[in-house]
């Protein structure tokens, strides 16, 4: 398995750039954690004792790839404001990731979040060497299974009561998943 980049990567894909999340996204950040939809799905750190200081641990802890057990990327428009995030959790023992992802409310449904997905996916394959990506959901929440799809992630099945997110009750989670062998 390939070593894990000590520092944030840059990907560059035309109307889209995923890098390194910075202190200047806090507001859009701060912001996007108090939305109700991603509260509710994507349930933020200790975001109400002071949300500016939260986002700003939040982003550091992204921004930090020393560790080698997170890649993590902010998501824009080349120059543009902050869209959302996407993060891969890695285990270098099994070759194996996690990722999960975001939008602000102005990026949904715009082909953001699968675009985004797809590329940090395959950065992990090139890259860092991972041979499997798994990506968890809600199974009420289907605009995720949609990112799911439209970043090459097949649904494997049902993980029953597998995660308490935001309302505090354990939801059923799809199982999505993406080989490094499966066609882009």
């Amino acid at each position: 398995m390939s070593d894990v980049p000590l520092v944030p990567v840059a990907l560059d894909l035309g109307d889209l750039v995923l890098r390194a999340p910075a202190d200047a996204d806090a507001e859009t950040v701060a912001a996007a954690f108090a939305d109700p939809a991603l509260r509710m799905w994507n349930p933020p750190p200790a975001y109400d004792e002071d949300p500016h200081a939260n986002a700003l641990a939040w982003i550091r802890e992204r921004a930090d790839w020393s560790t080698g057990i997170r890649l993590a990327w902010a998501v824009a428009a080349p120059g543009g404001p902050l869209l959302g995030s996407v993060s891969i959790r890695v285990d270098a023992s099994s070759a194996n990731g996690t990722i999960g992802y975001w939008t602000t409310p102005a990026a949904r449904g715009r082909g953001v979040a699968g675009r985004a997905v797809r590329a940090a996916a395959r950065f992990a394959f090139d890259v860092a060497g991972l041979h499997r990506i798994e990506l968890a959901h809600a199974v009420a929440n289907p605009p995720s299974c949609r990112v799911a799809q439209a970043a090459g992630f097949p649904l494997e099945g049902v993980l029953r009561e597998a995660y308490a997110y935001g309302d505090g009750r354990r939801h059923d989670e799809h199982l999505h998943a993406k080989l490094r062998t499966d066609p882009d």
